[in-house]
């Protein structure tokens, strides 16, 4: 044996092995098991891997993965016929924000660019780096089967997204309407009510005067934005408020435009909130949206997908981004003495999105949705029923609250990288479709496309379509391929997470294929708490619809769900750039292996808790640990080389030659295989490898190994040593999977022991 463990050389050499021998292979492995005379189990056990951004460096969550590792490489040993799923996203949205920060250094902008040309140029990317996080998820261990590798833009993923779409469609699940949507006018996108936040700011509250109709009376409403009084079209007061029961049904005056107004009485306004009269516009609020409906009020909007004011708001503030027009409408309500008061110290919760903290727009936009309600309810019944069964409690409850108080689910996004939604608008049949466009000069040309087609061929403003905005109204039609005809195709894109609800079924080929008879429902999925709604509940649901009509159906994607918690710094702390605490996991694998970072995470801290905290100090402990390892087993070659002993068999040594240590240790050796195989069969991770991890440094190291040393009997005392320590090991693989098989490979072997650690039996007790 070497003097020292060099991890950096086993580590790449150990993995290369692994894959030529085929032992992430479900087959391959029960092929050799079989062909070694091993146990083999006529059950499954198949894993999803949720899929990394396939261009993107991993972090240190993703180190978290050891969690399915460990998972996947127990069962093997176990000898069931493990089926380890990976995949990569194309993460459109995601994506698309780091290509376009590239072309912002390269003084670029989407803008610049047709739809297709950009999509190509990003896919371009990805596909470049498409090997950076497989690359990087090899280096931390895992025993996926990369043959059955999909990527989320292969052809049965597209086919799979595409067929769900129109099958939804066809039974009345997909529908179209206006909506009241998140709308980023920096992304240019929507998003769901999961990708926003709140965030707490200081801003200037407004109180402004409405004049009553023929009084020289006011109404006085307090808002932080007045740039919006353009689309007000009512102002509403609570009925059970006295100050304004005689106001009601009056009409005011809109300050900036003259429109008349009534005031209405509805429960929602807050009485103590400013004034407690509350200014109505539908277009541009969730409150008043709601609100306007119920009244019947019109809905007039007045900022545009650019987030500037269009010339409804009135020709001194239309073509402003919000923010400038918010200042020029103070200023012309100041000069109109329309102003009572402003305080410029009012707390406010600004709705932001999650990926850059940037205003959010509530805009109503056409956007495709599917409804949700029966969909949650068979999901409802089969978590109630426990056919999928979550690792605690609380996130069964939670992930029952949401789907019982689900909100129909807006499925499209208008950003270029993703799945393209497969609608097809007529020409003939729609005159008031709106369509942005560069011409060959590359000058952006926007307008009604009817319009625009007296000046431009169809063919020109395809080829430089950047986007298509057709009403609520629009006729379309559900196709693949382009029909035949005078057709343009909707622009918008999947939402990310309407193909990774389908991603058990993508990755297992539904529904005709021999892995998803054999592998699905899946048996295990790892993922972090932050997605339980926008992944796990989905996944779910689409499931539960898309086997509804086969055999046996319908089927819940995974009968178990480990949810992890956010690896935080040693304090506690969230990791972040700003913070500069982000903690590298290559880094730590280059300095201390991909063992001590497995430990790191597995062991030294708790991942089922919310938070877990990962520190250096953790991962180097368990470096050394990797070496205390590699030192017994140099001790124990040391030993039996100079006395030239010859090992037993543990069970041909006759029991009256055992001493009491030998008995004792092979006792609690029992205990231990007995505790660790109920402990991983319970994701007991942290407390099960700790008992690993003392045994070894405390019982085995600390002092069998010292009463080894003074016996006179070397070769039972040996014999017994590397027999426990050949358990130990098979019992660390799936928490250290590079040292354990690089110390196999040298410690001497019985008959029946594999010549892999990777597929040898799992230690019993008995």
């Amino acid at each position: 044996m070497e003097k020292t463990y060099n991890h950096k050389d086993a580590e790449q050499n150990i993995y290369e092995m692994w894959e030529e021998v085929g032992v992430f292979s479900p087959e391959k492995s029960i092929e050799y098991r079989k062909k070694h005379g091993l146990k083999v189990l006529s059950e499954t056990f198949s894993i999803l891997m949720p899929p990394p951004n396939a261009n993107a460096a991993l972090h240190c969550g993703h180190a978290t993965y050891s969690i399915q590792d460990l998972m996947a490489r127990f069962k093997r040993m176990q000898g069931y016929e493990v089926c380890y799923l990976p995949g990569t996203d194309h993460a459109g949205f995601e994506t698309q924000v780091v290509y376009e920060r590239k072309l912002k250094k390269e003084g670029k902008s989407r803008f610049d660019y047709d739809r297709e040309t950009l999509y190509k140029e990003v896919l371009d990317f990805v596909l470049q780096n498409s090997n950076l996080a497989i690359s990087q998820l090899k280096r931390i261990g895992m025993s996926a089967d990369w043959s059955r590798n999909t990527f989320m833009l292969d052809p049965i993923v597209l086919d799979t997204v595409f067929n769900t779409f129109k099958k939804m469609h066809d039974e009345g699940l997909v529908y179209r309407n206006d909506y009241m949507v998140n709308y980023s006018p920096f992304h240019g996108t929507t998003f769901s009510n999961l990708e926003t936040e709140h965030l707490d700011q200081k801003t200037t509250l407004y109180y402004v005067k409405y004049q009553i109709k023929d009084t020289d009376k006011n109404i006085v409403v307090a808002t932080t934005r007045p740039e919006t009084i353009p689309a007000d079209v009512a102002i509403a007061v609570n009925p059970k408020d006295k100050r304004y029961i005689d106001y009601l049904n009056n009409v005011v005056i809109n300050p900036l435009n003259g429109r008349e107004m009534k005031i209405i009485a509805d429960d929602y306004v807050d009485m103590v909130f400013g004034t407690g009269a509350l200014k109505i516009t539908p277009a541009h609020d969730f409150n008043d949206y709601e609100i306007g409906k119920k009244h019947n009020l019109e809905i007039i909007s007045i900022i545009d997908l650019y987030g500037k004011m269009t010339k409804d708001a009135g020709e001194e503030l239309a073509g402003l981004f919000s923010t400038k027009a918010r200042v020029k409408a103070f200023e012309i309500l100041k000069e109109k003495n329309a102003i009572e008061k402003i305080d410029e110290n009012y707390q406010n919760s600004l709705l932001v999105d999650y990926k850059d903290a940037k205003p959010i727009e509530p805009m109503l936009l056409p956007n495709w949705f599917i409804k949700m309600r029966s969909l949650a309810d068979e999901s409802i019944k089969a978590v109630q029923e426990e056919k999928v069964k979550f690792n605690q409690d609380t996130w069964k409850h939670q992930i029952l609250t949401w789907l019982e108080n689900i909100r129909d689910w807006p499925i499209s996004r208008q950003t270029v990288f993703g799945i393209r939604i497969p609608v097809w608008y007529s020409i003939k049949e729609n005159e008031n479709i709106f369509v942005v466009f560069l011409d060959a000069n590359k000058k952006t040309h926007e307008g009604n496309l009817i319009d625009l087609l007296k000046e431009y061929s169809l063919s020109e403003i395809k080829k430089g379509l950047q986007k298509v905005i057709a009403p609520r109204t629009a006729k379309y039609i559900i196709s693949k391929e382009e029909p035949v005809g005078d057709y343009i195709q909707e622009t918008d894109t999947f939402d990310t997470w309407f193909s990774s609800s389908q991603w058990p079924l993508t990755t297992t080929k539904y529904p005709n294929s021999d892995d998803f008879k054999k592998f699905f429902p899946t048996s295990f999925i790892d993922s972090m708490w932050d997605i339980l709604f926008f992944w796990i509940a989905r996944m779910i649901t689409m499931s539960l619809y898309l086997t509804k009509d086969l055999p046996g159906g319908p089927q819940v994607p995974f009968k178990e769900v480990y949810i992890h918690g956010t690896i935080t710094d040693a304090t506690g702390q969230k990791m972040s750039k700003s913070k500069g605490n982000v903690i590298d996991p290559l880094e730590f694998i280059e300095k201390y292996s991909a063992d001590a970072l497995r430990m790191g995470i597995l062991v030294g801290g708790n991942t089922s808790a919310k938070m877990t905290s990962l520190s250096e100090g953790k991962v180097k402990g368990y470096r050394n640990f990797t070496n205390k390892l590699w030192n017994m087993a140099r001790f124990m070659e040391m030993i039996r080389t100079e006395d030239n002993l010859t090992l037993k068999n543990l069970k041909d040594i006759n029991n009256t030659l055992l001493h009491e240590e030998d008995t004792k240790i092979i006792s609690e050796l029992k205990v231990l295989i007995e505790n660790t195989t109920k402990g991983l069969n319970n994701y007991d991770f942290q407390n099960t490898g700790e008992n690993i991890y003392q045994f070894i440094w405390t019982r085995l190291a600390d002092e069998y190994i010292e009463h080894v040393k003074t016996r006179g009997d070397k070769d039972i005392a040996l014999s017994v040593l590397n027999s426990v320590f050949k358990d130990c090991l098979k019992l660390l693989h799936p928490y250290t999977p590079f040292v354990t098989e690089s110390l196999w490979k040298e410690l001497p072997k019985d008959k029946e022991d594999s010549e892999l650690i990777s597929l040898s039996e799992w230690p019993v007790s008995n």
